[in-house]
């Protein structure tokens, strides 16, 4: 068994051939989203954050808003840039949002992505301390998220506060016990994989990674949860991990599927660069009919290594064919793979 889910970026833009033409559409047509994927039988709702873009930035307001319409089915990102974040505000948020959810949160983080502006985390009030980078300002905040999500008390009260305190020194409310169990890191290396690791974070490994051998995406990121388990082990947590791949995979089972992905022109990993010189590996999408696409599926090492599937979606083509795209791999492709 795994469990499917699927993966939005919310992307919205006012073209007359978009189903999802404004930000009220983008966040209203998620929610509905994770509706319908939890009554077909799929396991996650997961939305990617960017800011200064016209897709998903504020992702709390919407996990709470789908927790709440939901029952079973987690809700989740993947991921948050923790560059942006106050991980104290962040706490705060995120144990509303669980508790709203009934402790089906399932975050995402990470240190982000190639932007829309120029050191866009400089404009919500952060700037590396001197001898830091942007990556580790990032992985700084994490940290201290993952300490304050462990619920015990760090700030002294005040002697005459305005409401009764408890004994002790305070912690940040509301709190949701298990939340720390359910954080995710998005890695894009085998090292920041073991960081995660050793943290005691879920891994997410989406369809990007830095090139570190030149051989196939799959195998590589195969590699990468391979060592993320071994350094796990090592740390002697007590609980086991979790880790998540994402792919673009469609089943193509009418003519509205055969006319937007039958074309097979990306059927084979890609090589760019992230910044200016990190040579990173895309991985291919999947498109072919059901049969084939469960051969296929078949070879791939890493969503064989990984429990969770996320599957990326093209929001902008609206509720219903979204539904039917999540629908036409857990009936035509997922029992042949025995992940159903």
């Amino acid at each position: 068994m795994k469990r499917i889910g699927f993966l939005s970026f919310g992307h919205w833009t006012a073209s007359p051939q978009s189903k999802t033409r404004s930000a009220s559409d983008a966040l209203l047509q998620s929610i509905d989203l994770a509706v319908a994927a939890e009554e077909l039988g799929a396991d996650g709702a997961y939305f990617r954050v960017h800011h200064f873009a016209r897709q998903l930035g504020s992702p709390f307001p919407l996990l709470a808003a789908a927790g709440a319409k939901t029952k079973r089915i987690e809700i989740g990102t993947a991921v948050i840039d923790m560059r942006y974040e106050n991980p104290l505000y962040m706490a705060e948020d995120a144990g509303a949002a669980d508790i709203i959810a009934g402790g089906r949160l399932q975050l995402g983080i990470s240190r982000g992505s190639p932007e829309q502006v120029i050191d866009g985390w400089r404009y919500f009030g952060y700037v590396p301390p001197e001898g830091m980078t942007d990556a580790d300002m990032a992985r700084r905040h994490t940290e201290v998220l993952l300490e304050v999500l462990r619920g015990e008390g760090f700030a002294q009260p005040n002697p005459q506060p305005m409401f009764p305190n408890p004994p002790g020194l305070l912690r940040l409310e509301p709190y949701s016990q298990g939340l720390r169990d359910r954080i995710w890191w998005g890695a894009a290396t085998n090292a920041t994989g073991e960081w995660a690791a050793k943290l005691g974070m879920n891994l997410q490994s989406s369809t990007l990674k830095i090139d570190e051998s030149g051989r196939p995406f799959h195998v590589q990121q195969a590699e990468q949860i391979r060592i993320f388990r071994e350094a796990w082990k090592a740390a002697g947590h007590a609980r086991g991990p979790r880790v998540s791949v994402s792919r673009s995979i469609f089943a193509l089972v009418d003519d509205r599927d055969r006319m937007y992905f039958g074309r097979g022109n990306e059927n084979e990993d890609s090589i760019g660069f992230l910044g200016s010189n990190e040579r990173a590996i895309f991985g291919r999408s999947y498109a072919a009919e059901p049969d084939m696409l469960i051969k296929q599926l078949a070879t791939d090492e890493a969503i064989a290594e990984a429990d969770t599937l996320l599957l990326t979606v093209p929001n902008q083509l609206g509720v219903d064919y979204n539904a039917h795209v999540i629908e036409a791999i857990l009936k035509h492709v997922a029992p042949g793979l025995g992940w159903r």
